[in-house]
């Protein structure tokens, strides 16, 4: 599985990233649940142990993406526009930081990867939670696999993603 809790939190730490600025849907939360996989829920909960603070960053506007990110405890830039940085920023100015001392967490390469590159920051891709997505979003997914050339997300091996 390559998701979240394969990051190597303690790398990212060491190279200088002080925040995750994480997408929800398909990356915290699949798609087709309104409700996070209990695991997920314990690694946001540990980020601040590991030094790291969280903010979400969503398209999403619907009032359920607010209930989750409360559901959570965290902050969220909800409607952000991504690949465009303005969210992205939004968030890091909120946490009094500079772009490069975040990391864009995500499942997908044209809106959180190309967002993040676009607003400084160090980019992250992970694996979709589900396959059920947008129409939009399928097509794009279909051209990113191009574009992937058989490269795989961060993948989690044993023991990995702790810390």
């Amino acid at each position: 599985m390559s998701d979240v809790l394969a990051l190597d939190l303690s790398a990212l730490k060491s190279a200088g990233i002080r925040a995750l600025l994480l997408d929800i849907d398909n990356t915290l939360l699949p798609r087709d649940t309104s409700v996070f996989p209990p695991e997920f829920v314990d690694w946001l909960g540990g980020l601040p142990d590991a030094g790291l603070s969280a903010y979400l960053v969503s398209n999403n506007w619907h009032d359920h993406i607010f209930d989750r990110a409360a559901e959570v405890g965290l902050p969220i830039v909800a409607k952000a526009l991504k690949p465009l940085p303005f969210g992205f920023l939004r968030a890091a100015r909120a946490l009094g930081l500079r772009m490069r001392q975040c990391a864009v967490v995500g499942d997908q390469v044209f809106t959180d990867v190309l967002g993040g590159n676009l607003a400084g920051a160090t980019t992250v891709l992970v694996e979709p939670l589900s396959t059920s997505d947008l129409p939009h979003t399928l097509v794009l997914r279909r051209v990113e696999r191009v574009i992937m050339a058989g490269r795989r997300p961060v993948a989690r091996e044993a023991g990995a993603g702790e810390g």
